[in-house]
């Protein structure tokens, strides 16, 4: 009977371990977190973004324009992530992944970084505020040639 309870401990204690080690997207901490790129504190909620390492370290970010260039300048931590996200601009509590992102640049949207780059998580509503704002939708392999080549939408 001990030898049971101690294996169930055991087993428990493995499961705290692996829970606690998860590889997960974390909330951004607005005012309180700075962009692992420029460094700024995180302050608007519509442009925060995150890179979730493989051991799940969270990096965070003021803008995907900012994460585009943390990923260009170091693409081996790009290639490795687990995670890339962006915030929803229409839903400021949802990230959504990067690559499934849609980005509106225009100059209707500043973003803080100047990029003016808007990340949604819909084509047609990308689409809808493109059309009422200006601009051109990219996808993010469009935005990290646009952050790499610095090309600003006039």
């Amino acid at each position: 009977m001990k030898q049971v309870i101690q294996d169930s401990l055991s087993l428990l204690m493995l499961l705290f371990l692996l829970a606690g080690c998860s590889v997960e997207p974390k909330p951004i901490a607005y005012g309180a977190a700075n962009c692992a790129h420029c460094s700024m504190t995180l302050s608007d909620k519509r442009y925060g973004a995150e890179l979730v390492n493989d051991k799940g370290r969270a990096y965070f970010f003021d803008s995907a324009e900012c994460l585009a260039a943390y990923v260009v300048d170091q693409p081996e931590l790009g290639n490795k992530a687990a995670f890339l996200m962006v915030t929803n601009y229409t839903n400021p509590e949802e990230l959504i992944e990067a690559q499934k992102a849609y980005f509106l640049q225009s100059e209707a949207l500043p973003s803080p970084m100047g990029m003016n780059l808007t990340a949604l998580a819909e084509a047609a509503t990308a689409g809808e505020m493109q059309q009422q704002l200006g601009g051109q939708v990219l996808s993010w392999d469009q935005v990290l040639l646009a952050v790499q080549n610095d090309e600003k939408f006039k």
